[in-house]
């Protein structure tokens, strides 16, 4: 059966959520049968994702009925979510019931506050490997999709799982939605060992989510920086939490500062905090750091997972072999998926990736091969010729000043969004003197907000359409 659920215990706790629904893994295999028996093998199933046991239920239905779901917000915006279902024409749709009303499908089945619609249209061949697919992190209704095949999930389950030294004692709080890479790892790892795994729709802001983290006892948190810079506005460093053991970071870089913070925070009080670095191409997880190299290695993401390989290669492809070097990182392991679709014949499609993904990611390893993440290649501009970092300006500015800060542009001009009126004159004197460059090669923008999707990475494009344009 699909993350083996059928050799835990029958009485142990497998899903907790905060609609008060509390499942143990014999309730759980039944659930997920009485789902999947509802659809047709090999069909394409658009799942409208909520931290919910019911949603839940029909993820892992579907898999284990060999059904192939996609992974979508609930929150989706219906003109998006339209488009797709245009490109795709998925013969089933699972979402939450108060959704149902905006669609005309035949109702098929409801369970758990999730409603199986039937719509119409006509099943398709799909590629018998191909198990899942999920947007590319930042591209929530844009039509690609990463294809995932059989054994993907699974596999980054157990090597994960071995990494971090998970048990079925932990109770981890799922916070990131499942419909993200980094969630349905979390939620995956864990119910391959065994574990409690608590979901949640509440905000981090909010005190419903740290009075159902201290009642549940959560043992572990796994958040995006984000979620870190929300913890700390919160002083969660001061909270009493005598349950939280372990606190993971991946979905993008921390600031230096915020992780000798959580690195402190941890040794201080006999935690861990465990940075971990991972793409929706590799089913999440590809590295993490040690516990014990947290105070000692900032910044880095660690070594490869076990099963895993991390290597780098320079502009012309060829692997550095050197113990010390820096270039593109790339990936080799049985939690590299099959590659991209942009429309439903791509989902025919064997696997293009074959094991290796080449991540964008410029990055150093050091002598005790340990990976530091410094760039993405894309994420450069060339300002009177000289090529400046847009990542390393951004981590600069937050560094200096302690603020949110985005950095965007063309190559024409660095465009700088920050969200403190106070600080803009001073961000673009900063900015000049350490690029050596004319300010008026920068323009700072104050703005209300940084947007971000719903994973918690900016999303520039947007910025500089709404602000730049």
């Amino acid at each position: 059966m699909f993350l083996d659920l059928d050799k835990q215990k029958k009485d142990a706790l497998a899903l907790i959520d905060n609609e008060d629904n509390r499942i143990t893994y014999g309730e759980l295999v039944k659930l997920m049968n009485a789902v999947g028996e509802q659809v047709e093998p090999r069909s394409l199933i658009f799942m409208l994702c909520k931290n919910t046991v019911g949603s839940m239920a029909g993820y892992l239905g579907f898999i284990e009925h060999e059904a192939v779901p996609v992974m979508l917000n609930a929150k989706i915006d219906p003109d998006l979510l339209q488009n797709l279902l245009d490109l795709y024409t998925p013969a089933y749709i699972w979402m939450p019931v108060e959704e149902e009303e905006h669609f005309e499908y035949e109702k098929v089945f409801e369970i758990y506050g999730y409603v199986l619609l039937k719509t119409g249209n006509k099943i398709y061949s799909l590629n018998e490997q191909l198990q899942l697919c999920m947007t590319t992190s930042g591209s929530t209704g844009s039509p690609k999709l990463v294809r995932y095949k059989k054994g993907n999930l699974e596999l980054n389950a157990k090597n994960v799982a071995i990494a971090f030294g998970w048990t079925e004692k932990e109770r981890p709080i799922c916070d990131l939605g499942m419909q993200y890479t980094m969630g349905l790892n979390v939620i995956n790892t864990h119910l391959y060992v065994g574990a409690t795994v608590l979901l949640t729709t509440y905000n981090l802001m909010s005190g419903e989510f740290w009075d159902y983290i201290k009642r549940e006892r959560a043992t572990n948190f796994t958040g995006v920086p984000f979620s870190y810079d929300i913890f700390y506005r919160l002083h969660f460093e001061q909270m009493d939490l005598p349950d939280l053991q372990t606190l993971s970071q991946g979905g993008g870089k921390l600031t230096d500062d915020r992780f000798i913070q959580l690195a402190e925070y941890a040794q201080k009080t006999g935690k861990r905090f465990i940075p971990s670095f991972g793409t929706t191409e590799t089913s999440a997880r590809m590295a993490c750091l040690p516990a014990e190299l947290a105070c000692i290695k900032t910044g880095s993401i660690g070594r490869a997972i076990p099963g895993g390989e991390l290597f780098l290669i320079d502009e012309n492809g060829n692997v550095l072999t050197d113990p010390v070097a820096e270039g593109e990182m790339c990936y080799r392991g049985p939690n590299v998926t099959m590659g991209y679709a942009i429309c439903k014949e791509d989902l025919k499609k064997g696997d293009e990736f074959h094991g290796v993904y080449r991540t964008g990611d410029l990055a150093r390893r050091d002598e005790d091969g340990c990976y530091f993440v410094t760039g993405r290649l894309s994420r450069f501009l060339k300002l009177l010729s000289y090529r400046v970092s847009l990542d390393q300006s951004e981590r600069l500015i937050q560094q200096e000043f302690n603020i949110e800060c985005a950095c965007a542009g063309t190559d024409k001009r660095m465009n700088i969004y920050i969200t403190d009126e106070r600080k803009k004159d001073e961000v673009l004197e900063f900015i000049s003197k350490k690029t050596n460059l004319f300010k008026n090669q920068f323009k700072v923008f104050v703005v209300s907000e940084i947007f971000r999707n719903d994973s918690g990475k900016i999303q520039y494009k947007v910025l500089d359409s709404t602000y730049a344009g």
